[in-house]
């Protein structure tokens, strides 16, 4: 059966025809990609989207957003929509629907996208396991991580704030880091240092502790002057990301006994080159007692180009088809 898959951010709704069947995603269309703030409310940005499409739109959706999805109304960070999902079947004119987290939407597409869509980091160039947990973790706004079981007869994801763990910093540099940002935080989370925006305090903290005089940036800056080489400072800070990207990826590993990682998001694919470069690896192993087992894990990127579309397609295939 056809239906429409949606991937709803702050900035920007995505939009595409799925096919699925047997409990699997068999096609997905090209994306559309709208502007959040051209839109009033999402169903005006679904009709929109409608009026592109020849004939009419599917009477199934399948809708990944950036946040919650439990309670009577659902609101976005950066986004004036309101969506009440006890009304989306009337407002987009649809007889079914599946509304998931976002990366749960992820997760749903790391178990359904072919071999094709993943690249290797490291541990054993392995495939991913068909029985048992698989870590998915993703940098981006904030970090995502959820958990991918499967078993002979199926796989069921389970979200999870693993985000919210506690940073634990393992050097002097890391001990500066979760100091600058204690100053403003009573407790630091992991995704206050390996998010996106957390590389403006660990470029910060590391030119105070050079002494270095420097330019305040933004994240987007120190990310392009980071991964492009132009600046020595914004590399540093880039590559003591991934330091501890590694420190977290690992942690979250141990903790929800996987037999192996994926990592996703945006900015995971962004910086793929830099990861392969950096110290990630190692800090991924470096568990103590359990290095050996931490060096048996395959570590993967999907590298699929619409992994929320794919996955709320493919956790509407789970539920209904």
């Amino acid at each position: 059966m056809k239906l429409v898959a949606v991937d709803i951010g702050g900035t920007h709704a995505r939009f595409a025809i799925a096919e699925v069947d047997g409990g699997r995603v068999v096609s997905l269309g090209e994306a559309t990609t709208l502007k959040t703030a051209e839109y009033a409310s999402f169903q005006l940005a679904w009709e929109a989207f409608g009026r592109a499409q020849p004939g009419f739109l599917p009477k199934a959706a399948a809708i990944a957003v950036a946040g919650p999805v439990g309670g009577e109304l659902i609101k976005f960070t950066n986004n004036p929509w309101i969506v009440r999902p006890a009304l989306i079947d009337e407002k987009l004119g649809v007889d079914r629907h599946v509304l998931v987290n976002d990366f749960a939407a992820v997760a749903h597409a790391v178990a359904q996208a072919g071999p094709e869509h993943f690249i290797h980091l490291t541990g054993p160039e392995a495939p991913l396991p068909a029985e048992g947990v698989t870590s998915v973790v993703g940098p981006g706004t904030g970090l995502g991580v959820a958990q991918l079981w499967r078993d002979i007869e199926g796989y069921r994801v389970q979200p999870t704030e693993g985000g919210h763990i506690d940073f634990a910093p393992l050097d002097k540099i890391e001990d500066a880091i979760l100091a600058r940002l204690r100053q403003r935080h009573r407790r630091v989370s992991a995704e206050r240092v390996v998010a996106g925006p957390g590389i403006v305090d660990i470029y910060e903290t590391l030119a105070h502790l050079d002494g270095a005089a420097f330019v305040p940036l933004d994240d987007k800056s120190i990310w392009q002057l980071g991964t492009s080489g132009d600046d020595s400072l914004a590399a540093a800070a880039v590559d003591r990301f991934c330091l501890c990207l590694g420190s977290v990826a690992g942690d979250l590993v141990l903790a929800q006994g996987a037999q192996a990682l994926v990592m996703a998001g945006g900015l995971g694919l962004r910086i793929k080159d830099t990861l392969l470069r950096s110290g990630f690896a190692e800090r991924f192993r470096a568990k103590g007692r359990f290095e050996a087992l931490m060096a048996a894990i395959p570590v993967k990127l999907i590298t699929h180009p619409q992994p929320g579309l794919l996955g709320a397609a493919a956790a509407f295939a789970q539920q209904f088809d």
